[in-house]
């Protein structure tokens, strides 16, 4: 399995990946052509240098997706956090060890940014990917909150 940084001609199939679940569906608007606002959105991203979506390739196919945001804070004495959201692999790999290989690949990443901190969210119905997270070592320490406008 290969990991890379996405490229303009693979957002079509990122974006069948995010809305291919319960949730994805009502979130995403995947249609032909998709709408401007996703390319927008990759351009955002990878003219970011904190921001990389990241793909996972397997027999030249993509078979899984994430994004990892780097952030710097003023606490823990001005350290980096690495963030990864936008988790999904393709259906016909689920269970396969892609998503371990991929939060595994994402930690490494983080510890090359030296971040001292790998945090990620889920949505509280995702009892699977809850599961999943916390067997690969993440605990649910904070409460979040959202707000959406």
């Amino acid at each position: 399995m290969l990991f890379r940084e996405a490229e303009e001609t693979d957002v079509d199939e990122v974006v069948k990946m995010l809305a291919n679940d319960p949730l994805g569906k009502t979130r995403e608007n995947y249609i032909h052509p998709l709408p401007d606002q996703y390319l927008k959105a990759f351009e955002a991203i990878r003219s970011d240098p904190n921001n990389e979506l990241i793909v996972a390739v397997w027999e030249n196919q993509i078979i899984g997706v994430l994004q990892i945001t780097f952030t710097p804070y003023i606490t823990h004495q001005g350290g980096w956090r690495a963030t990864i959201e936008g988790v999904r692999t393709s259906e016909y790999v689920r269970g396969k060890g892609v998503g371990t290989n991929m939060i595994t690949w994402a930690i490494e990443r983080a510890k090359t940014r030296n971040c001292h901190l790998v945090q990620l969210t889920t949505d509280k119905t995702r009892k699977d990917a809850l599961r999943f997270y916390e067997k690969l070592g993440f605990q649910a320490t904070h409460e979040g909150l959202k707000l959406k406008l």
